[in-house]
């Protein structure tokens, strides 16, 4: 990750703040907790991070 990373969360985001945070990287969404943003990041390839948003809309999740 770069130190200019730009993350974001959701707009379904509660005031509890118990969500994820998402940033987009070259060819990949970089996905980590928002209460330890200093923890791990997971990294996924963006044919794999397409297919999971497609099944979530497919669901209505």
């Amino acid at each position: 990750m770069t130190e200019h990373q730009v993350w974001r969360k959701s707009s379904y985001s509660g005031a509890n703040n118990n969500c994820v945070e998402v940033s987009n990287l070259p060819n990949a969404t970089a996905v980590r907790d928002s209460k330890h943003p200093d923890a791990a990041v997971l990294v996924f390839p963006a044919t794999k991070w397409t297919a999971f948003l497609q099944v979530l809309k497919e669901k209505n999740i």
